[in-house]
């Protein structure tokens, strides 16, 4: 029997009411500024040049291809944390596998690479590649325009927000163009298609097991169980409740918590034993984001402009989602697949 495809993505409930307002999101690349806050700093010394790289319009895997080519490396001699949006002027480090011969040649200057879409700020050496998840997070400065709706109810779900944080959803991005990550992995899973790409797979796997967290947190979300702790649940170093991320081996939560997870499992079966026979492990993320040193001001009446901070793996998305409704201009519909950061 073929399972249920996943053509439609759901729409998952928020924590706050509905502020009934919308907003224009990145009219302009300058309205999504992310900067990206590393784990460290090189050392200068090492195999690896690491480059301090602001780009605008460009995603992050084209910046790293044009960077190759101009030190003449390979693609796979790039490193990175983590990819960041097209659509923004974004600051992120870069790295290139590229030692010195001994007594011959120089580290060539990047600094001097002249390209429309992005430009290389610094670079020293260090003695590691950058691999995905080796940030600390992002810093956003996000200006949305055209803001309609009640102000009172934008500003109440900000400061609800400041005080108890977003749910910690993974953002459409994760999920391709209309969810269609979600049906690729599943068909994957099925053995209904074979993927060779090696990155495509991991691609299609990261969207199916982010759409069974999802799926957890909802439900606890739509049960009013927002903000609450369960019996069974699983904390974090932060002493926030977790939710499972699938794959093999028993479910570390106990009690109700597993319950409700175990529910949503079996729901997802196929999805869930597909993870578990493709060799991913149990892991936990935290249900709850919590946007540091969030910030807002009113430039304008109808504009709106939010500082914050969060930590990696976590989506700006979540935060604007429960303060009002927001489109982006046409030319920016498409989405990037998006790995773990």
């Amino acid at each position: 029997m073929t399972a249920t495809p996943y053509t439609t993505l759901p729409t998952w409930p928020k924590a706050y009411p509905d502020s009934g307002a919308s907003a224009t999101l990145k009219s302009l690349n300058e309205d999504f500024i992310v900067t990206e806050l590393p784990l460290q700093l090189p050392s200068g010394a090492g195999e690896h040049l690491w480059l301090d790289v602001e780009k605008s319009g460009a995603n992050t895997a084209f910046v790293a291809q044009q960077l190759a080519n101009a030190a003449g490396v390979k693609e796979w001699d790039v490193g990175y944390a983590g990819l960041k949006d097209r659509y923004a002027l974004t600051r992120q480090w870069f790295s290139l596998y590229l030692p010195i011969p001994k007594g011959k040649g120089e580290t060539p200057d990047l600094t001097q690479l002249q390209h429309p879409e992005f430009k290389v700020l610094s670079q020293s050496r260090h003695v590691k590649k950058l691999r995905p998840g080796d940030l600390q997070g992002n810093r956003f400065r996000i200006v949305l325009r055209d803001v309609v709706g009640d102000r009172q109810a934008i500003e109440a779900n900000l400061q609800a927000i400041a005080a108890q944080g977003v749910p910690n959803y993974f953002g459409a991005q994760r999920f391709g163009h209309d969810g269609g990550n979600v049906e690729q992995g599943r068909a994957m899973l099925a053995r209904e298609i074979r993927v060779r790409n090696p990155k495509k797979k991991g691609i299609y796997l990261s969207a199916v097991r982010s759409f069974v967290f999802n799926e957890v947190l909802a439900l606890r979300i739509q049960q009013g169980l927002w903000g609450q702790t369960l019996p069974g649940d699983v904390m974090d170093e932060a002493g926030r409740p977790t939710g499972p991320l699938w794959g093999r081996g028993r479910l570390s939560s106990g009690d109700q918590a597993q319950a409700l997870e175990m529910g949503v499992a079996s729901r997802h079966a196929s999805l869930c034993d597909g993870m578990e026979h493709a060799g991913l492990d149990q892991e936990r993320r935290a249900l709850v984001a919590i946007p540091a040193g969030l910030s807002w001001e009113w430039p304008q009446a109808d504009q709106l402009l939010l500082d914050f901070s969060l930590p990696a793996g976590n989506y700006a998305t979540s935060v604007l989602n429960e303060i009002l409704r927001t489109t982006e201009p046409e030319r920016h519909a498409e989405s990037e697949s998006a790995a773990p950061e």
